[in-house]
């Protein structure tokens, strides 16, 4: 079993530009990943199984809405103990991290600021403690970076709406009991639905053969004829403004959660540098691995300030799309560049399952591509800073 021997590196004393109740949740944040993920992970990556198990532990440390308010059932606590929360969950596996992310910011985010009172009032609560799970129903076979040429479609039939489509790369899908579902009415306009389990015509197909988020569960939402009841509609989401809202709140926490796998390659790296013996002498006193030791801390150092300086603006309500937009390309990108670097520093040690960094590695290259590509985060920096958007 792992033994989790993870030190938080802090080259600019980032910590004292937190307050006590931010190092108290990331610290039990931690403290729960070092107890109850890292020990299990790495089986669970190699037999490509969601840990299922770990769902009301997730719930008990508030992973799940970090923000929501306390008359909802939820925590109640700012965005930087949101970001915090998923730098922790990420430091273990991106799957654990990327469940928590989807129930957070893309199913209940979105039914708290779309959805009506009564709504708020059935789903949160049990939301917030992983009574109920859900996933979040945007990207479809043809259209991922292009969501508004979405083909699924809604058609009002009286008494309830008439859904039919499909949608893919659905993380938690699988085992979710209600999905948030991004559809075209018959007017063209995007509306967002509560879709649950067990409504006819309504399946989730699970996504097999995955070499990456291994412990994450993905599928597919598929929608023949389905009949949502009107009270399903989210009354106050009308165009694709609705669901990149949505985005927006899961980037955010992405861009602090691949911060924590990249603190999780760092440590790794250095302590086997400081351990691993070769002619006569410690790895790291050699000075290409020192090279990429500082490399690592540098990168990780302008990320954390990065991400502080982020969760400030969205505790003020300044933070804009593409602000982190930034955030997210920029630090999935680094954490990508330092895991791989790490993995040189362990050499043949580093692709065994013995150590987190070829999961990492296979993780990253998922977390880069979803919720908007690296090109298109780099696209949207082009069009915030020229006025031209290029992707259109």
């Amino acid at each position: 079993m792992a033994q989790d021997l993870f030190k938080h590196p802090d080259y600019y004393l980032v910590d004292e530009l937190l307050t006590d109740e931010h190092k108290l949740v990331r610290d039990a944040a931690r403290e729960w990943v070092k107890r109850e993920v890292t020990p299990i992970i790495e089986d669970y990556a190699q037999k490509s199984e969601f840990p299922k198990h770990l769902i009301k532990g997730l719930g008990e440390i508030g992973a799940f809405g970090p923000f929501i308010p306390e008359e909802y059932g939820g925590p109640g606590l700012d965005y930087m103990s949101y970001g915090l929360l998923m730098q922790e969950l990420e430091r273990g596996d991106s799957g654990i991290r990327s469940t928590a992310s989807v129930q957070s910011s893309l199913v209940m985010f979105p039914i708290w600021k779309f959805g009506n009172e009564a709504q708020k009032q059935k789903y949160l609560p049990k939301l917030a403690t992983g009574e109920l799970m859900g996933c979040f129903g945007l990207t479809e076979p043809n259209h991922g970076s292009n969501p508004g040429g979405m083909e699924t479609k809604i058609v009002d039939k009286g008494d309830y709406y008439l859904l039919n489509g499909a949608k893919m790369w659905i993380s938690n899908a699988p085992f979710a009991d209600i999905a948030i579902v991004w559809a075209k009415n018959e007017a063209g306009r995007i509306k967002g639905l509560i879709v649950e389990r067990g409504m006819e015509g309504f399946s989730t197909p699970e996504t097999h053969h995955k070499w990456s988020l291994r412990t994450s569960a993905t599928g597919e939402l598929i929608f023949q004829d389905v009949k949502v009841p009107k009270e399903n509609l989210l009354p106050e989401a009308d165009g694709l403004r609705g669901p990149l809202t949505c985005l927006d709140s899961a980037r955010y926490g992405i861009a602090w959660g691949a911060l924590g796998a990249a603190m999780d390659a760092y440590d790794t790296a250095l302590r086997y540098a400081l351990e691993r013996t070769q002619f006569g002498k410690p790895i790291a006193a050699f000075q290409l691995q020192q090279k990429k030791l500082a490399e690592m801390i540098t990168e990780i150092t302008k990320a954390q300030l990065l991400v502080w300086r982020l969760g400030t603006l969205r505790n003020e309500n300044k933070a804009t799309a593409a602000q982190i937009s930034m955030a997210k390309r920029n630090n999935v990108d680094m954490a990508l560049k330092i895991v791989r670097e790490a993995r040189q520093v362990l050499g043949a040690m580093g692709i065994t399952g013995e150590y987190s960094l070829m999961r990492h590695m296979m993780n990253l290259e998922s977390v880069i591509t979803y919720e908007g590509t690296h090109d298109i985060h780099l696209l949207i920096t082009g069009h915030d800073i020229t006025g031209i958007p290029a992707f259109k």
